[in-house]
């Protein structure tokens, strides 16, 4: 599907100029050498934690009543979220490359998948040799911060400013694991100030206002940082911990949405038979007044962020990335949380901001994934790259080159011997895995995901395209769940099969001992 822009006839043009007259690093290439001290364009990404895409305005503009308003007519307003979308791009099939927080993270900083950077699970820690993004920007010579969930320096928890900082010169308001809902500065520098009886940090909530909650502590941290940088480059994350659980909010969001009805997703109430292991049912609880409490909270903070951008002349030379490491079901399928290829638990929201390069109204619609992120971004603002990244350079999507593009990405499940692999485009889906016959979603004729159409007449060839491009892909980036013998022989079959499917050659059960652990609450990693 071609990529649909609504373009404003000269809009930004003297930024555009001066944007276009730059190269890698900002060095001019045929402007006169005044033009070489002009500012160069800054990089602030947004990330937020376990975020379903259905709770943004923006996201629901682009679908069909009954997939917008998934929980019944009450939703959550984000003004400030959708005024990013309405100014720049947004692209409506962006997915986490594994929908688990340390390795959609791993892949994002990255450009490279998770098996190789290496983290394929949480809680394994990022190799020394993965180049980020924000390295790239510090050789460029940006200023570079961090503030927020890390999650990719191991089992430490909260473990604040860690000490490989992989190109974040300013960690000091980085920490690496949990979902604390209050903080404090102290003379040693940040704490969780929530705490028991021992003196142990929680993720209590009591007495939260806007200058110790989570989202407002860390924002201003984010603004201050913004501010001491006005007159430099700067490449800044900020990575919120929600909207993932616990469900609580300080107030008085804690309340602004409890009188809302809420009603259950229409997949929770599908048929349990025939479904495959990683997409089986486990629980529902469909009440989102806390959860929209803490994504109206965070689009408060956006507001918060693009005021101090205004303040400081920089809005117009600040390309703004908004986006989450993966989402939340909240009750599609019958299950909470993520890690399975179902929509709400690895498509997330991603919007970019790039005045006078991205027109305001551009619509992607092409499927794209988080390790695609490094690539387009470098090449959108000129920065050189490492030249290990993996993902795909989608920059042309971003500013209406055109030009072929190859509409498929790869998404991964979790763990280091046996997990699920999932080929996707902006229309279908194919999900191949140790203990299942394969699935094949059409999101088209098919949007809550019931129904396999793996073995339906008409899909034939497009089973074999996304084989082979599963096959490719296990092949180019020494990806070991391609070995597993199941899906080694789904594959095959996929690509060279003839006939009716008759089921893999090996339909063992995998090794009890790599099954996933039922969850009985939501994670709070």
């Amino acid at each position: 599907m071609p990529t649909r822009c609504c373009c404003r006839a000269l809009l930004h043009s003297a930024t555009f100029l001066a944007l276009s007259q730059l190269g890698p690093l900002g060095v001019t290439l045929s402007r006169p050498a005044v033009a070489a001290e002009e500012p160069r364009v800054n990089l602030l990404v947004v990330m937020t934690d376990e975020h379903n895409f259905r709770t943004l305005g923006c996201y629901r503009e682009t679908l069909s009543p009954q997939q917008a308003l998934m929980w019944g007519p009450a939703v959550v307003e984000t003004p400030n979220i959708d005024w990013l979308a309405q100014q720049g791009a947004i692209c409506t099939s962006f997915y986490a490359t594994t929908p688990v927080c340390s390795p959609s993270r791993a892949a994002f900083v990255s450009g490279r998948y998770p098996q190789n950077t290496p983290v394929v699970t949480n809680n394994i820690p990022l190799g020394d040799d993965v180049v980020t993004f924000a390295e790239l920007f510090r050789r460029a010579g940006y200023a570079t911060g961090f503030a927020g969930k890390w999650h990719l320096d191991g089992a430490g928890k909260p473990q604040w400013a860690p000490q490989r900082k992989f190109g974040f010169e300013d960690n000091r308001f980085m920490f690496n694991r949990g979902h604390w809902k209050k903080f404090e500065l102290g003379a040693a520098g940040p704490r969780v100030a929530a705490r028991n009886a021992a003196g142990a940090p929680t993720y209590a909530v009591d007495g939260a206002d806007e200058a110790s909650f989570a989202t407002d502590f860390l924002t201003d941290r984010a603004i201050e940082f913004i501010r001491a940088h006005a007159e430099d480059p700067f490449c800044y994350m900020l990575s919120l911990p929600d909207p993932h659980g616990p469900d609580t909010v300080r107030a008085p969001y804690d309340t602004m949405y409890a009188d809302q009805v809420y009603s259950a997703p229409a997949s929770a109430g599908k048929p349990s038979e025939g479904l495959p292991s990683w997409g089986r049912k486990q629980r529902g609880a469909f009440n989102m007044a806390k959860y929209y409490g803490m994504v109206r909270c965070i689009d408060d903070n956006v507001g918060k962020i693009l005021q101090a951008l205004r303040s400081q002349d920089l809005l117009e030379r600040t390309v703004i990335v908004f986006t989450s490491d993966h989402g939340d079901l909240r009750g599609e399928h019958f299950r909470h949380n993520k890690g399975v290829p179902y929509e709400g638990s690895c498509r997330v929201p991603f919007l970019v901001y790039y005045p006078g390069k991205v027109a305001p109204g551009t619509r992607i619609d092409q499927a794209l994934g988080s390790v695609d992120f490094v690539p387009t971004i470098l090449n959108l603002m000129g920065v050189e790259t490492a030249g290990k990244e993996e993902g795909r350079d989608a920059s042309q999507l971003f500013t209406g080159r055109g030009g072929a593009w190859d509409d498929v990405t790869i998404l991964r499940g979790t763990g280091t011997g046996q997990g699920w692999l999932m080929a996707v485009t902006d229309r279908h889906k194919m999900v191949v895995s140790p203990r299942d016959p394969p699935w094949l979603f059409d999101l088209e004729r098919d949007p809550d995901e019931i129904t396999n159409f793996f073995e339906h007449a008409g899909y034939r060839e497009i089973v074999k395209q996304l084989g082979r491009r599963l096959l490719a892909y296990g092949r180019q980036y020494k990806d070991p769940y391609i070995r597993v013998p199941r899906i080694e022989a789904d594959l095959a079959w996929c690509v060279n099969g003839q006939g009716p499917y008759q089921g893999s050659a090996d339909m063992r059960p995998a090794d009890s001992r790599s099954r996933p652990k039922r969850r009985t609450g939501r994670s709070q990693n």
